[in-house]
């Protein structure tokens, strides 16, 4: 049998996770300082997972990340700007971006979204023009 940590880190070669239970879990630790809350639920070397849960009108500013990403939304809905255009994201919406192009997050509703990365490798990381959030 394959089990999973709760930290979200492989035993074996899955990982499964209750997202209802984890936008629960997140939403009890409010009062976010920010507006919203952030739990990485896996990460290895090439790939992360990110659940984020939101309050209304809160925002994330302009950033980047440095691999492709995809947004996909649980609940509730997300104003998603890049390049010059905002979109509005609502339950069950999935958005992709290559990597390193600026964005920012706006919750127009309560929101949860699940941010998946392509991270890149150590080499390719070295190699780019400028860094983003970590290792």
């Amino acid at each position: 049998m394959t089990t999973s940590r709760d930290d979200g880190n492989m035993i074996d070669d899955l990982a499964r996770f209750d997202l209802t239970q984890e936008i629960a879990d997140s939403r009890s630790k409010k009062p976010w300082t920010a507006g919203h809350f952030a739990k990485t639920l896996f990460k290895k070397a090439d790939f992360r997972t990110v659940l984020i849960t939101m309050e209304r009108g809160s925002r994330m500013k302009e950033h980047h990340t440095d691999g492709t990403i995809s947004v996909q939304v649980l609940e509730g809905e997300i104003r998603f700007t890049a390049q010059g255009k905002t979109h509005d994201l609502p339950q069950g919406s999935l958005m992709t971006l290559s990597a390193s192009i600026p964005h920012e997050v706006e919750a127009a509703k309560d929101a949860a979204f699940l941010l998946t990365i392509a991270w890149p490798s150590n080499q390719e990381l070295l190699e780019m023009k400028h860094r983003g959030y970590g290792t």
